[in-house]
């Protein structure tokens, strides 16, 4: 009998409910969850996992995050080897305990890491590294500009050749969505891209240029075809109910950031799941003054929690909720089930239940901060933390 991986005695957290089980997991999936069942299963050779006084996760899953284009580009225009960024930010993930990562390109932005051929090189480097070897799961979240006039035809590759997995519709114009307060898309492009007044003003023209050459329809078959290949599609920052038909008519299934309580219960309650950032859960609120993602979850107008702009996030928010009066069950629900039910993967990881996926996380406290000790993806342990003595 191959080798088996027991996790004993921790707090395991399913989908609706916590209970202090242990883990079987074999040929990489759970086998068995059992109050006591370490006793009965170890055997000669089988390795044990002491998770006395944490809690037990399914590896979290994270639909939103731009991070990869910070680690590509940390600084305006200063480019780093786009397979050195990947494979160390991909060991960073497994110590956030991020399992499952859908890696968010933003194509026809506008500024510099964004344009075709570089989001192309790192759609193809992010494949051809994970298919060599990967510490965790890996897919691409492909991030599209509506006012991007010339990407469609590699969007539609990239849809024909299965390398995307997650579609959403964009419009950063100034004056619409988060940066419709006049001034703000100037501060951010200014702050963030380290261009002066006179260059940000040129953007801008640009943009509003190409916003009003927006060709809708290619837009509609671009995201039916996705739809065909089973890609999920999103829309991003919709700020009204009207808004939100039609990001449903371009067959929308998930509505990132409502810039507002109205939008998003509105979007519940049409049926499509609403992703908010860890982020805002985290600090307590939107940096832009926006919804503030603890009341949209409060009111049953959110299902999912992403990291956004900060992987390490994830995980602090899911606590944070169940601080402040969220089950840590629900809570964990929407940053692991809730996600990978939104890209149709809820059948393989997402859950601690029999037969799926083992992608298994073990978190302890230190400081009212969880921390991940244990990283298991697909059975194997990819990550594994120990503290040194103080004073040795």
């Amino acid at each position: 009998m191959a080798s088996r991986l027991i996790v004993r005695g921790g707090r395991v957290v399913q989908p609706h409910d916590t209970k202090m089980a242990d883990l079987l997991i074999e040929d990489g999936r759970l086998s068995a969850i059992e109050p006591g069942g370490a006793a009965r299963w170890a055997g000669s050779g089988d390795r044990v996992l002491d998770a006395e006084g944490a809690d037990v996760l399914p590896g979290l899953v994270d639909i939103h995050c731009d991070t990869i284009e910070k680690e590509a580009e940390p600084r305006p225009n200063t480019i780093f080897p786009l397979e050195m960024a990947f494979l160390q930010f991909e060991r960073k993930l497994a110590g956030h305990g991020i399992t499952s990562m859908f890696h968010s390109l933003s194509l026809g932005v506008g500024l510099s890491l964004r344009g075709e051929q570089i989001v192309a090189d790192l759609v193809e480097t992010i494949h051809a590294c994970a298919r060599e070897r990967a510490m965790i799961r890996h897919g691409v979240h492909l991030r599209y500009e509506v006012s991007h006039l010339t990407g469609f035809p590699l969007a539609e590759r990239f849809i024909e050749r299965g390398m995307i997995d997650y579609l959403s519709l964009m419009d950063h114009a100034p004056g619409q969505g988060q940066y419709k307060r006049p001034g703000a898309f100037e501060r951010y492009v200014m702050k963030n891209q380290g261009v002066d007044a006179e260059e940000c003003a040129r953007i801008v023209e640009d943009l509003q240029e190409r916003r009003k050459r927006v060709d809708w329809s290619k837009l509609h078959a671009l995201t039916a075809a996705a739809k065909r290949r089973g890609i999920a599609v999103a829309s991003h920052d919709d700020d009204t109910p009207e808004q939100v038909e039609r990001s449903r008519a371009f067959g929308a299934g998930v509505v990132e950031f409502p810039l507002n309580l109205e939008t998003a219960a509105y979007a519940t309650s049409r049926g499509l799941q609403v992703c908010v950032g860890a982020p805002n859960i985290v600090r307590g609120g939107s940096h832009d003054k926006n919804l503030t993602a603890l009341e949209a979850i409060r009111a049953g107008a959110a299902d999912i929690v992403c990291s956004d702009y900060h992987p390490a996030s994830l995980l602090h928010a899911v606590y944070v909720l169940a601080r402040a009066g969220i089950g840590l069950a629900d809570a964990v629900r929407m940053a692991t089930l809730a996600p990978a039910k939104a890209l149709g993967r809820d059948g393989e990881i997402g859950s601690l239940e029999p037969g799926k996926r083992a992608d298994v996380l073990i978190v302890r406290q230190v400081r009212d901060c969880p921390v991940v000790t244990h990283t298991i993806v697909n059975g194997t342990v990819v990550l594994e933390t120990r503290d040194y003595p103080i004073g040795g």
